[in-house]
């Protein structure tokens, strides 16, 4: 039996087959997980769907996390699906490409609030719908993905680094919060990785270079690490660990 056997997990945020989210999906899926997916916009949806058949996973509708009404929706179709919802991946996060390649101090007050709102305040509205589903479960676990960038200055990040210090900061208090429900909330600090959202970033292979020379374990990440480490998490062998922001990064963090 799988570490997640029987659970019910919804995951937010696969864009293609590189995202770490679907490596997570993935993990869940081989360690016995039933897999519910979302997407967001058409073109999103034809690569989505796919994936989640290649899994035997469900796709439970368009998830725009900045629409209140998608996220009704989605929770809405988690729970005529399976009743309740055990497991929630957030792995949503979005700031103006421009924002990414130009001076911080530049970023307008307009691409801040998005910023924050799309990568940060998104795990709060996400587990706010969830939280009467995992209810009925008798608890659930909630696992985001953060990188280094929260907690130091890394080039080109930006404004990016700021929403997901915010995004660690609501794990944190999420914790806080529905600990008493017996749901736990954690963060998956990862290397950087080759992926759609990544692409937007000024000199992307300067980061994943550099990471690759100095991390104790002198190579990349790799993406089904993060997903191993999400599924460990997510599952009860992660019973007491809420609140905490793990990293996945080959040892990089240590580094001076």
């Amino acid at each position: 039996m799988g570490i997640v056997e029987g659970k019910r997990a919804l995951v937010v945020g696969v864009a293609n087959d590189k995202s770490l989210a679907w490596a997570i999906a993935q993990e869940l899926k081989a360690q016995g997980a039933e897999i519910a997916l979302t997407y967001q916009g058409e073109i999103l949806e034809k690569r989505v769907r796919p994936l989640a058949h290649e899994i035997g996973g469900h796709v439970v509708g368009e998830l725009d996390v900045g629409n209140d009404e998608q996220i009704a929706a989605v929770f809405g179709a988690v729970k005529e699906l399976w009743g309740g919802l055990d497991l929630l991946v957030h792995a949503v996060a979005f700031a103006d490409r421009e924002d990414l390649r130009d001076r911080f101090l530049r970023v307008s007050r307009g691409n801040f609030a998005r910023a924050l709102e799309i990568s940060a305040y998104s795990l709060v509205a996400l587990a706010r719908a969830a939280e009467p589903l995992m209810e009925t479960r008798g608890g659930g676990s909630i696992v985001t993905l953060s990188y280094l960038g929260a907690v130091r200055a890394i080039p080109n990040y930006n404004v990016m680094g700021v929403a997901k210090a915010a995004l660690e900061a609501c794990v944190r208090y999420l914790a806080m919060d529905l600990g008493g429900k017996n749901i736990r909330v954690n963060a998956l600090s990862a290397a950087p990785a080759r992926t759609l959202a990544s692409s937007a970033i000024r000199d992307f292979h300067t980061m994943t270079h550099e990471v690759e020379e100095r991390a104790p374990l002198k190579r990349a990440m790799k993406p089904e690490e993060v997903g191993k480490m999400a599924a460990a998490l997510l599952s009860d062998l992660g019973s007491g660990v809420t609140g905490q922001t793990v990293y996945v990064d080959v040892g990089y963090n240590i580094m001076g």
